[in-house]
């Protein structure tokens, strides 16, 4: 009997790791979204999943989807009416001929638009800005830039609690205070910007030191539209954090400013709306409704009650351990499955278990910063892939991977150090 119960919960745990590491792998080079809601429907096909029980998955992704789809509106309309090319103009003529001073600036800026307006917006928001001020500077190989987009979309992720949408999955109505946060997050969080920045310098040292940037560019003027788009992203930084402060959800606010500006925009150009719908990276949706299934499917079969009663168990006995291991652990877990289901499983798992603060603490660094070992980490960092790809650009799995192995490690270390030890 006891073979018998395990078989459906193995076949579940089998698939679910299959269509992970399809997402992950992309074999036959198809998109991350076809893996994904391939693992979904095969769950379902099989009988391990009943359809009521997968749509259910399916809806707890609302305010993902609501978010992810106001980001994306106010990004492909922020480039199409060349808000992007004006802030690439301005970037590089502050430059004044260095790469590194390029290098830099851009990091500080992504900084800024991770800490307000969250990772995924900093993926799909300042990554087409990025690349714009590259080919404004006529740079050879833009990607020391663009790793940036990347990495300070992880590493500056739990600044504050808008800054990424798994935050407020991990701690739930147990949110601490704005004030509490700051406390807790605010020294690991200048360690993990301060040693991504320092090890990402290093590492593109050299190709940044062979790259010349242009100083002969040329002012762009920004159009009235253009101006409309920056507004609307300014407006929905100030929206997220009141709507933060409120303990209210992101996805709705994000998808209501991203809406009107789009349709603000839309009724001044007098067109455009079938456009802008055909350059909007839509696949993405899919592939967060097939992870939140898998997610599901998991919470089926239990596993998500043994990992909250094992957590419990050791952050009683053991707590600073308890963070260490559960962060590193976490951390590794991410890149395995994805931090979107790895957020969700953590985050279900430390309600369930009650654990002291600093764990909770621990295994949201782990969650947030992670990452930024693998291209498919993070749903950020899927989002900045698919991003470099429509500008023809693209980094392989193994690529990323060396680079994430010298840049997340160090980072993970300080900031969980951060926590812990002050």
């Amino acid at each position: 009997m006891g073979a018998l119960t395990l078989t459906p919960n193995i076949a579940t745990w089998a698939i679910a790791a299959l269509a992970t590491l399809g997402v992950i792998l992309r074999p036959f080079a198809w998109p991350e979204a076809i893996w994904a809601v391939l693992g979904a429907g095969a769950l379902v096909a099989l009988g391990l999943l009943a359809p009521a029980t997968a749509w259910d998955g399916v809806l707890k992704g609302t305010d993902v989807y609501l978010f992810l789809v106001g980001m994306m509106l106010m990004s492909e309309v922020a480039r199409k009416e060349g808000l992007f090319d004006w802030l690439a103009s301005i970037a590089v003529r502050a430059a004044k001929g260095s790469a590194t001073r390029l290098f830099t600036l851009v990091y500080l800026v992504g900084t800024v638009v991770t800490v307000f307006l969250s990772n995924d917006a900093c993926a799909v928001v300042l990554t087409p800005a990025v690349y714009a001020a590259t080919k404004a500077a006529k740079v050879e190989n833009p990607l020391p830039y663009l790793f940036i987009c990347a990495f300070i979309a992880n590493a500056a992720s739990f600044v504050l609690p808008i800054s990424n949408p798994a935050n407020l999955v991990v701690f739930a109505e147990h949110m601490p205070p704005l004030v509490r946060w700051l406390g807790l997050f605010a020294l690991p969080s200048l360690l993990a910007i301060a040693t991504t920045y320092a090890v990402l310098r290093l590492t593109q040292a050299k190709t940044l030191r062979g790259q010349e940037v242009a100083t002969d560019v040329e002012a762009v003027s920004l159009s009235r539209t253009g101006l409309v788009a920056g507004i609307g992203i300014v407006a929905t930084g100030g929206v997220l954090i009141a709507a933060s402060a409120l303990g209210l959800d992101l996805g709705l606010p994000t998808f209501v400013a991203g809406l009107a500006t789009t349709i603000v925009v839309l009724l001044l150009k007098r067109g455009g709306l079938v456009e802008v719908a055909k350059d909007v990276s839509w696949s993405v949706l899919p592939l967060v409704a097939g992870l939140f299934v898998l997610v599901e499917a998991l919470e089926k079969t239990g596993v998500l009650a043994m990992l909250a009663d094992l957590l419990k168990g050791y952050a009683h006995a053991a707590p600073e351990a308890t963070a260490w291991g559960a962060g590193g652990l976490v951390a590794v877990l991410c890149n395995l499955v994805n931090n979107l289901p790895a957020g969700l499983i953590a985050g279900a798992a430390v309600q369930a278990a009650h654990v002291p603060e600093k764990v909770a603490g621990a295994i949201l660094i782990g969650v947030d910063l992670g990452p930024n070992l693998s291209v498919t980490g993070s749903l950020a960092t899927i989002l900045w892939l698919t991003a470099i790809r429509r500008e023809g650009q693209d980094v392989g799995a193994w690529t990323f991977l060396k680079l994430g192995l010298l840049v997340m490690p160090p980072a993970l270390a300080l900031a969980l150090a951060g926590l812990l030890l002050v």
